[in-house]
């Protein structure tokens, strides 16, 4: 590792950068919620990422997503690993510029610790969640439900089941419109879920 990295990390929770260095995570969508997580994980120490998400960025994603006018028409995995690398220069990614499928989930993340679930669509939202468990019943899936609107900061928060672990209100939708605050709230929710996560079982190693 080089001095440089050394010296971003310097600030982290003793213990931690070594034991997040080792992982991977797995971030299925690079919207909202997978661009604002895989910020603060990448800030956290965490040291590969594999992200999937077959869009394009587009002007009114900059109201809530990691991205800056430059990065409109670009592939989001694209711009998202370009604004990464420039925080943590030796981070390992793992990009995947394509629409994700159940049938993909087991061979995409195979090297992933735990999941990042970001999708929009509940439907999807279901759909992984059950490829996941069922590919990788001993691992964690950290899911976003319910984060649109704004305000109502108290009605946030984390409900675990088993290896699934939900962020959010669990009620409100998208047609209440997306706001920055709220939206960033449960991207780092689930970040911080995440990095809880690998700190716990790193430290359980040997």
């Amino acid at each position: 590792r080089s001095m440089e990295e050394d010296t971003i990390f310097e600030r982290n929770v003793p213990g931690t950068t070594a034991i997040l260095r080792r992982a991977v995570v797995g971030i299925a969508g690079c919207g909202g919620i997978g661009s604002n997580a895989a910020v603060s994980l990448v800030r956290a120490g965490v040291g590969g990422l594999i992200l999937v998400d077959h869009d394009r960025v587009e002007a009114s994603n900059l109201n809530r997503q990691h991205f800056f006018g430059e990065d409109v028409g670009r592939p989001k995995v694209e711009a998202l690993a370009d604004r990464l690398r420039s925080i943590a220069p030796g981070l390992r990614l793992d990009l995947h510029d394509a629409e994700l499928s159940p049938a993909g989930v087991p061979a995409i993340f195979a090297e992933a610790d735990l999941l990042v679930e970001a999708f929009d669509r509940a439907e999807a939202k279901r759909w992984l969640i059950e490829a996941w468990c069922a590919a990788f019943p001993d691992r964690h899936i950290v899911v976003g439900s319910g984060l649109a609107g704004l305000g109502r900061t108290g009605a946030l928060r984390v409900h675990s089941s088993g290896r699934i672990h939900v962020c959010g209100d669990e009620e409100s939708d998208m047609s209440m419109g997306l706001c920055a605050p709220r939206v960033a709230i449960v991207a780092n929710m689930q970040a911080n879920v995440a990095v809880e996560i690998l700190v716990g079982e790193g430290k359980g190693e040997g």
